[in-house]
Formats: C-alpha cells, structure tokens, sequence
C-alpha cells in the first residue's frame, strides 16, 4: 500500500503530492477498516478481534513510517537544491529566473498528520 522513497518523485511537487495522497490511503479510511475487520459482538468468537486490531495498527504504522521516511528524503533533497540555489543567487543576485525557481523550491515542502488513525485506532 505503501510506496517508497526510492519511487517518490521529489521533483514533479504534484506527483508528490498525489504519492502521498496514496499513501495516506490507510489513514484516511480508518474508519472503514475497522468497521469491516473488527467483529462486532455477534462475531467476536470467530474472530480475534484483539490480534485482528494489532495487525490494522500494525499496518498504519508501517504505512506512518514509510511515508515519514519519503517525506524526509524529499525534504532532504528539496534542502540540497535550496542550498545550491542560495550559493548561486549570492553570486547573482539580480537574477529574477534565479530568485523565482528558489522561491518555489522553499515552498514545496508541506506538513502531513497522521494523528486521524492514530486517534481512532487504540487496541
């Protein structure tokens, strides 16, 4: 469900942005999830509700880690390219092309939450 930061185009901001639109996939359905994995009291002796609860929070966590560790790769780079930038327009500072492209590269990075699955999920 997850996808990696080896795949994650820190480049291309919209696909960024839908990737992690993807990977907030788990998060965004919580709700779902947990009505349909875990059993209701008519059910609860044919499933495991409490195992069945920790693989789901297992599963968001994984999802949780995987997208932080994209999300930092791209900060990662996105700070690199706003370095060089920085250099560059100290050099040449009445570079209009110059000065836009780093504008637009500090604005790229955006904060994501994934305190939703967090907070409805307790096992």
């Amino acid at each position: 469900m997850a996808a990696h930061a080896g795949t994650l185009n820190c480049e291309d901001f919209s696909m960024f942005q839908e990737v992690l639109k993807v990977m907030r996939t788990i998060d965004d359905r919580i709700v779902h999830a947990l009505n349909t994995t875990v059993p209701t009291v008519s059910f609860s002796g044919k499933v495991d509700a409490t195992q069945t609860c920790k693989q789901l929070y297992e599963s968001m966590m994984e999802a949780h880690l995987s997208r932080d560790k994209s999300i930092k790769a791209c900060i990662a780079q996105t700070s690199d390219v706003v370095g060089q930038l920085r250099e560059e327009r100290t050099k040449d500072s009445d570079n209009l092309a110059l000065i836009k492209q780093l504008r637009k590269e500090q604005t790229k990075v955006i904060p994501v939450s994934d305190t939703r699955g967090r907070q409805i999920l307790r096992c």
